[in-house]
């Protein structure tokens, strides 16, 4: 017990980062990996990318995430049927399923596409990423009203950062913001 709670909090760790995770799978992605995964903000593989929740096959209850992870992501009938039969599942199914949002022909575009979307979301004011990344979770994890509640709470703070501020400036002199931070 204690062992599945210490890795339960490493899977948990990626998913309360900060900054957004983003994973890039090319090959088998299977139990754990499939937790780690769930855990991600953002989930992309190249077309030879196989997934599985095999626990279910070896007598095991999958118990790192998954479970409470998965649905939340490609909805509850679709991930039952994965999880209760452990069979294997392409990176095309994934992608249709919704639990990868890019598929790539292969493992170089597959890199290449990851540093893109991570360069993406650097261009953006990271605490505005940080803010948003937080008030997803919390919204999953508490529902509508009080994850509106929430937001509510952080963007009334985030009207003095100079981020803002910086943003403004730069569209009205019509160049890209530099973000600092604050």
């Amino acid at each position: 017990r204690r062992k599945i709670l210490e890795l339960q909090e490493a899977i948990g760790a990626v998913e309360r980062c900060r900054k957004p995770v983003i994973a890039a799978v090319h090959g088998h992605c299977i139990g754990g990996g499939v937790d780690l995964l769930s855990a991600c903000d953002i989930r992309m593989a190249s077309r030879d990318a196989v997934f599985a929740v095999r626990e279910t096959r070896i007598a095991v209850i999958s118990d790192l995430g998954t479970l409470q992870r998965l649905p939340t992501l490609i909805g509850h009938g679709p991930c039952r049927e994965l999880i209760l039969t452990g069979r294997d599942f392409s990176a095309e199914e994934a992608l249709k399923l919704g639990f990868i949002t890019h598929l790539c022909e292969d493992q170089g575009g597959l890199y290449e596409e990851a540093r893109k979307t991570a360069g993406e979301i650097a261009a953006c004011p990271p605490l505005t990423v940080q803010g948003t990344k937080e008030v997803l979770l919390y919204s999953r994890d508490h529902g509508t009203q009080a994850g509106l509640e929430y937001v509510a709470q952080k963007n009334a703070a985030a009207l003095l950062s100079e981020d803002l501020m910086e943003a403004v400036k730069s569209f009205m002199e019509k160049r890209p913001p530099v973000f600092q931070g604050k």
